[in-house]
């Protein structure tokens, strides 16, 4: 069951377009796994695209223009679908891969997140049950799918900059909260946390950052210099 989702603010900002491409990436992923945001999402469009149609309205004397281009608008559905359907067509035929593999395990991955399997490089191994690969955001941040197996974690750390993750499939816990399939998760330098997955299936995550972690604890702090070299 998802927990966590966008704040209402990040919602509107998605909407209006305002938000980073990178958080915006997020949410949009999260919203293709969840209804919830998927129906706030719609109604904060409609919403919108209402505002829109009064202030166009507004700046036309009196009606009658409007109502000209309103008619123009009206009639022209029947093409504007046609195309929209071949589009969708076009899109689904070109699909390739709608998922990732590691280690003979499938996952799927959400819609907004099918065009960048082609730009994920290859997984490698990092400490204890930790796999990662890396996925080609151009210069939108520092992106990474992230497998924890089973008794796998991430070592206590916090963050320099800000970190955004979508739980792709699995469960883990943090020492601050569950987290399931589906929740968006934003964390920064005022939480420190320690990602674990105890289950027996482990956890993909999807998760992007601006700056390297922050190791605080035991031997884990030696990696601080490198912090760049896992999760990059």
């Amino acid at each position: 069951m998802i927990k966590f989702h966008p704040s209402p603010q990040q919602i509107t900002e998605f909407v209006e377009g305002s938000l980073t491409p990178a958080v915006s990436l997020l949410v949009s992923a999260h919203s293709d796994m969840c209804e919830q945001c998927q129906m706030r999402i719609e109604s904060e469009t409609e919403s919108l695209a209402a505002d829109m149609v009064l202030e166009i309205e507004e700046s036309f004397d009196e009606s009658a223009q409007f109502g000209d281009m309103l008619s123009q608008i009206t009639q022209a559905p029947s093409s504007l679908e046609s195309d929209a359907r071949t589009s969708k067509e076009t899109s689904i035929f070109k699909e390739k891969s709608v998922t990732i593999e590691l280690d003979g395990r499938t996952f799927k991955l959400p819609r907004t997140l099918h065009r960048y399997i082609d730009k994920t490089g290859n997984w490698s191994s990092l400490v204890g049950k930790l796999w990662q690969a890396p996925v080609d955001l151009g210069n939108q941040g520092v992106a990474n799918f992230i497998f924890m197996g089973s008794g796998g974690s991430v070592p206590e750390h916090t963050h320099r900059g800000t970190e955004y993750t979508l739980v792709i499939d699995g469960e883990f816990s943090d020492g601050l909260a569950n987290y399931d399939t589906g929740d968006f998760i934003f964390m920064d330098g005022n939480k420190t946390h320690t990602p674990k997955s105890d289950t027996k299936e482990g956890c993909l995550v999807f998760s992007i950052v601006d700056q390297p972690l922050h190791f605080t604890s035991g031997l884990a702090r030696l990696l601080n210099p490198f912090s760049h070299l896992f999760f990059r």
